[in-house]
């Protein structure tokens, strides 16, 4: 749709040459796109077994113990919810949900948690578009946020106490949880929705691209949740087995 009124706003597309897009307004039904080709339930198949199966061979081959296997279950199920057909918003809590058990364990996950649960919370929005919903939405998801990272940046951003072989005493910090376009990303789902919620509706834009706001959304949060499911991948193919952990 978006390509559509450029091209008609540039003069790039006729319109009288192009066929009606069909939409079903939510339905789950075949339609064809009017600019962008449309994509066959066999190709989306193909790529989610393509973004799967690295994932499925590496917990095979290399076994990483019930932490390896939730880490290969959440990233089936951030590959299906990416690559699937008539895939549904709410998908995103089949990998959250998982997420939060591997949050508490290790640095690097409650960083992969923040960041996803985050944007896929913020991804839901849409659903919830009457204006009493509002204020509920932003509310509930800013408590749940800032408990979780202040919470898990409590665990790990503490002075840890290590004892060594000399019997000498010293204290080793962890790292910050984000990097500075981690943070930089996650603020910027603020003025995304002051936009989206409190200045779009108040412009001319409304009436003739009424789909910005919910295009903006999507985009913005796909960028959060592959960065999600693309440290959560690294994770699981460059952590060593079980085994060689243990002997370690």
């Amino acid at each position: 749709m978006s390509f559509y009124s450029v091209g008609l706003e540039l003069k790039l597309l006729d319109p009288s040459k192009i066929p009606r897009a069909s939409m079903t307004s939510g339905l789950v039904q075949q339609f064809q796109h009017t600019v962008l080709p449309s994509v066959t339930p066999l190709a989306t198949l193909i790529c989610t077994l393509i973004a799967i199966l690295p994932s499925i061979f590496c917990l095979w081959f290399k076994p990483q113990g019930p932490r390896g296997f939730l880490r290969c279950l959440i990233l089936c199920a951030l590959s299906s919810f990416m690559f699937g057909w008539h895939v549904h918003e709410k998908a995103i809590l089949l990998a959250v949900l998982p997420m939060s058990l591997l949050s508490v364990g290790k640095a690097g996950d409650a960083s992969i948690f923040l960041i996803l649960t985050t944007t896929g919370h913020y991804s839901l929005f849409p659903l919830l578009f009457t204006a009493p919903e509002l204020p509920i939405k932003i509310l509930l998801m800013l408590l749940f946020t800032i408990y979780s990272i202040s919470s898990l940046k409590t665990l790990f951003s503490r002075m840890t106490h290590l004892k060594s072989d000399s019997s000498r005493f010293f204290f080793r910090k962890e790292k910050p949880l984000f990097n500075w376009m981690e943070t930089f990303y996650l603020l910027g789902l603020g003025p995304l929705e002051v936009f989206c919620e409190f200045v779009f509706p108040f412009t001319s834009w409304k009436l003739k691209y009424p789909f910005i706001p919910l295009l903006l959304t999507s985009v913005y949060c796909a960028v959060g949740i592959t960065h999600a499911w693309f440290k959560l991948y690294v994770s699981v193919l460059t952590d060593p087995p079980v085994g060689k952990t243990k002997k370690q």
